[in-house]
């Protein structure tokens, strides 16, 4: 196990390999990529590309659309590799809408046109699609795999590595974690120490590794390699970093952020926050905690950086797709029911230390990370077999 991402040595990217390892060799399944655009029917005879702002559907475009186009579906044994576009939602992981256009610029219907007569479906957006669409695979029988904020450096690392040695080492961590009864993270800001603590109360440990195997709907999240929970309660306050700098103390009780605390910064940013809370108490609610388990370069995304080992993110809003009960309905507006990820790495958070996450599990406790860096019992975790870090 290399702990040094500058050491690691990257195959170039295969996207045969990607999808092959990923879903399985095919069997005349049917294939689609879906792209996010703020009009979506600006998709016909994809005058999108012109767009430079626009860069993470370029990859949708370059990389599946036409790696489809240039054998990739012969290799598979897969058909299809059409591209349609919807509405982007303006937030992470809200639903949504059913309008979607072809290049043809036809308007389409997400449920009746695409969900229903496509086998596999890879979304590759700005926003987050995979609370979403986790709902809709159970519902139409699809497979697929969500790649929002996709950059050069995911695709030349996150997307090139082996995803069944990733699966293999987040099964030897998901392992050494499950069943915890509680966690505890150590955040310290401006010289002072905050505890967050939040309660899983036994729970079983879940993986993001980024195998969909055929015989079950499922909905991938690339790059992945992640072990996560979905706290039951939570107190404490944690430090949050907001835009352009802004510092303010996340104060929580019973599961649910219900006030920010001025730091440093913009205090606007912390009255408009406090008003959201108080005018929807839902948004404060805590829905994940995640602990990245792969060793890869910070990308400048939340959607790789989260699975780098070392980091820890803690999520708000819906959790659904992870198997909680906080569903769209329970939020005030559309708008609110997002799923966001609150990510502490080194070079996100610099101004806020990680001095030490801990869990607890029955009489046993563990440090997992200090400063940043994987703690003795993480490292030992992925030099074991899964078999042996199992727990007693």
């Amino acid at each position: 196990m290399i702990l040094n991402a500058e050491e690691r040595k990257f195959e170039p990217f295969s996207l045969t390999r990607l999808l092959r390892t990923c879903f399985g060799q095919g069997n005349g399944e049917r294939v689609c990529i879906l792209i996010d655009l703020p009009d979506p029917s600006a998709i016909k005879g994809f005058s999108f590309l012109g767009d430079e702002k626009l860069s993470i559907q370029n990859y949708g475009h370059e990389i599946f659309y036409k790696g489809f186009k240039n054998g990739v579906l012969e290799d598979l044994n897969w058909t299809g590799g059409e591209i349609f576009a919807y509405k982007e939602t303006g937030g992470s992981n809200l639903d949504m809408e059913d309008v979607c256009f072809d290049p043809a610029g036809k308007e389409l219907s997400l449920d009746k046109d695409i969900y229903t007569n496509y086998d596999i479906i890879l979304t590759v957006s700005t926003f987050s699609a995979t609370a979403p669409l986790t709902a809709k695979c159970k519902a139409f029988g699809f497979r697929g795999a969500t790649l929002h904020g996709l950059n050069q450096i995911i695709v030349d690392t996150g997307l090139s590595v082996d995803y069944e040695i990733v699966s293999e080492e987040a099964e030897r961590l998901r392992l050494g974690l499950t069943k915890a009864d509680r966690f505890e993270i150590d955040f310290e800001v401006e010289n002072t120490c905050y505890t967050l603590t939040l309660h899983t109360n036994g729970q079983e440990a879940q993986k993001s590794h980024g195998l969909c195997p055929p015989g079950k709907p499922d909905v991938a999240n690339l790059p992945a390699g992640e072990v996560y929970f979905v706290p039951e309660s939570a107190e404490g306050v944690f430090p949050f970093k907001y835009e352009e700098g802004t510092v303010g103390l996340l104060h929580v009780k019973e599961g649910k952020i219900f006030k920010s605390q001025f730091v440093y910064g913009d205090y606007s940013q912390i009255e408009a926050h406090n008003k959201k809370l108080a005018d929807d108490p839902m948004t404060g609610a805590l829905g994940e905690l995640g602990f990245g388990t792969q060793v890869l370069p910070f990308s400048g995304r939340d959607i790789q950086d989260e699975k780098i080992l070392g980091t820890i993110h803690v999520a708000t809003g819906r959790d659904d797709h992870l198997g909680g009960k906080l569903t769209p309905d329970l939020f005030k507006e559309r708008l609110n029911a997002s799923h966001d990820d609150v990510l502490y790495a080194p070079h996100k958070t610099p101004e806020i230390r990680l001095q030490e996450a801990r869990m607890y599990r029955g009489e046993q406790t563990e440090v997992l990370i200090r400063n940043y860096k994987p703690a003795e019992y993480m490292v030992e975790l992925l030099k074991t077999p899964a078999a042996e870090a199992a727990v007693v």
